[in-house]
């Protein structure tokens, strides 16, 4: 029998065969990683972001998103928008308001409440852009950052809850701005009343007293007929659906109310009682007064974000909200004082009523405010309207939209007029 034949021995490899065999076999590995990686690769970058624009989505609020196009409104124009939607007729009551605080406790809660609400608009504008930035939006109006808010939190409650903080906040702005333009409706139409009727009382005087009682009992006119003449103008003033558009009547809207706050003010400032003989505290169950007569003075938070989602440069925002709630606690605390101080107990609801009522430049007062109350009448309706009209066209067709915005205008208008 033949012997089995020895086995050779595997042939020795050297060393640097060894070497190039194992960065053959890392360099297959690797290749083998990459191919494996690959699709999660691809699915990460499957939405065409590059690295440069991924961080972007994440910048600073300072360099946040920006309207390039001609629609948007400039750094004048929001500035008085602002001014416009937060001077309106709480200004005029706020010397009642201090009454009910005291001469010194009043002015000192203005600048508290001033500071708590300018601080707060700072913090809504700020939530709008982060999270403008995290969903990837171009601009969030209230609902929109309250719901997306919630769905980012760290309460799972919030999160499967997300849709009733829209609807709860978009509930409460549509309440509170019609109640807003409830409240002009009824100042423009008391105001033109009292204009109109002591225009005819001066016109035609009565020869004796029962003349003049019986003439005067004739020439009282209903104030809802005043609000029904004024119904018209205000329908067709909300058909100005562009903020862009209402930036020259604002500006003389801004203009009318200074001319008359400047006529108010050289009249108070004549002659200005003691403060020692005012009370420095009002007793805390009219503070409650006070407070929701500030509280209402401050009503222009609703045209925040609207107006900051409307802006060509959105990082000027914070500078413009600066600037004129700057200008409007500054004339809040003076004219409540100085109000105060020049009527004292006999301060009413309405400080243009203290004014002498024969003579026609304190009776222009009225007028000039009312003009001013009546562009702002469209800026807190812009809110409202924002939020209601886009859901009723939605669902008609293309070719009613604008018949149909324009009918659920005006009965938005009717409605606060019925219920002014």
């Amino acid at each position: 029998m033949r012997s089995a034949a020895p086995r050779r021995p595997a042939p020795h490899r050297r060393k640097g065969e060894r070497r190039a065999s194992g960065e053959m076999d890392g360099a297959g590995r690797e290749e083998l990683d990459m191919e494996v990686m690959k699709p999660l690769i691809d699915e990460q970058n499957s939405d065409g972001i590059s690295d440069e624009e991924h961080e972007n989505n994440f910048l600073p609020v300072e360099k946040h998103y920006q309207l390039d196009n001609e629609e948007g409104i400039t750094f004048i124009q929001t500035l008085t928008h602002l001014l416009k939607g937060n001077i309106g007729t709480g200004l005029l009551g706020l010397p009642l308001a201090i009454k009910n605080a005291g001469i010194v406790i009043g002015p000192i809660s203005l600048v508290f409440i001033g500071v708590i609400s300018v601080h707060c608009m700072h913090i809504l504008v700020r939530c709008s852009h982060c999270l403008c930035q995290r969903m990837k939006k171009s601009s969030l109006g209230y609902s929109d950052t309250v719901s997306y808010a919630m769905e980012v939190g760290p309460l799972t409650a919030l999160q499967k809850r997300a849709s009733w903080g829209r609807c709860i906040v978009d509930f409460f702005l549509v309440i509170t701005q019609l109640g807003f333009c409830s409240v002009y409706v009824v100042f423009l139409a008391e105001n033109v009343k009292q204009v109109h009727e002591g225009f005819l009382e001066n016109k035609t005087a009565p020869i004796n007293v029962s003349a003049a009682s019986s003439s005067s009992e004739k020439r009282s006119t209903d104030l809802r007929i005043y609000m029904l003449c004024f119904l018209p103008f205000l329908i067709l003033l909300v058909f100005i659906r562009d903020l862009k558009s209402l930036s020259l009547l604002s500006l003389l809207a801004n203009l009318s109310m200074a001319v008359s706050l400047v006529i108010i003010y050289q009249y108070i400032v004549r002659d200005i009682a003691d403060p020692r003989q005012l009370p420095p505290v009002v007793g805390w169950k009219k503070y409650p007064l006070f407070f929701g007569t500030a509280i209402f003075a401050f009503e222009g938070i609703g045209v925040v974000l609207p107006l900051e989602n409307r802006m060509k440069d959105t990082t000027r925002f914070p500078q413009a909200l600066n600037i004129g709630m700057g200008i409007v606690m500054t004339l809040y605390i003076s004219l409540a004082t100085l109000g105060y101080l020049r009527f004292g107990d006999e301060i009413k609801g309405s400080i243009t009523l203290n004014l002498p009522q024969d003579k026609w430049l304190y009776q222009s007062v009225k007028i000039l405010y009312s003009f001013g109350i009546f562009v702002t009448y469209s800026i807190q309706y812009y809110v409202p309207a924002e939020i209601l009209i886009p859901a009723v066209t939605s669902k008609v067709e293309q070719k009613w939209k604008l018949l149909c915005e324009l009918v659920a205008r005006a009965l938005l208008v009717c409605s606060t007029c019925k219920y002014a």
